[in-house]
């Protein structure tokens, strides 16, 4: 097994009441785990696990059998920050955000891209800091921000680009941004980056009408 080609896969509890694994999670992933070997804690709410690449179906398999959600790493759209849903799940929108990250993360992209989402104002899930930002408004209305950067001494907040979506027009506009820059971007080229290159404009004029 020591010899097997290895491949990591990214896995989380899901979009849940805060960031939170389960017992039965806990042994499915030390069942995979070869002494010494250790779990990388990311900065977005998922675990890197490195399995064996001929064993990799029957592994993310298992996994999901006890409700883990695996990702690809790399450049891809990484599962969705959130925040705590701390006035609980209908109020807060957490089946907006779980229906978004169900049509986002995973998807090819030229560089890793940060999608975030908070419930309220209060923006605990950090959206106005990430590549692209969800914050729940009033009723069931998303202001939707783009183009935060959250390392460096550039780092920025993002801008707002659409305002008072409700969650169909959030989840195509979202699509519709991720396309463009999956076919616009340069090879590697952070979000951030390629909106001050390719102009807030230019990426209205390119994304479908919603």
């Amino acid at each position: 097994m020591n010899n097997e080609k290895k491949i990591k896969v990214a896995v989380n509890g899901g979009i849940d009441f805060g960031s939170k694994l389960t017992a039965n999670q806990l042994r499915i992933l030390a069942k995979y785990m070869e002494d010494g070997q250790e779990l990388e804690l990311t900065t977005f709410q998922q675990l890197y696990i490195d399995i064996p690449d001929s064993k990799k179906d029957e592994i993310i398999t298992d996994f999901e059998s006890v409700g883990l959600q695996c990702y690809p790493v790399g450049n891809f759209v990484k599962s969705l920050r959130t925040c705590n849903f701390c006035k609980g799940a209908e109020e807060e929108g957490m089946p907006v955000a779980i229906e978004l990250n169900k049509r986002i993360a995973g998807k090819p992209v030229p560089f890793t891209l940060k999608p975030a989402y908070t419930g309220c104002p209060v923006g605990c899930g950090e959206p106005l800091v990430n590549d692209i930002g969800v914050m729940k408004i009033n009723g069931n209305q998303y202001n939707l921000y783009i183009g935060g950067k959250t390392k460096g001494e550039d780092a920025e907040a993002g801008s707002l680009f659409k305002e008072n979506l409700n969650p169909e027009e959030l989840y195509t506009t979202v699509e519709e941004i991720i396309r463009v820059y999956g076919e616009k971007g340069k090879k590697r080229e952070p979000f951030h980056k390629f909106l001050k290159r390719f102009g807030k404009e230019e990426l209205i004029e390119n994304i479908s009408q919603v």
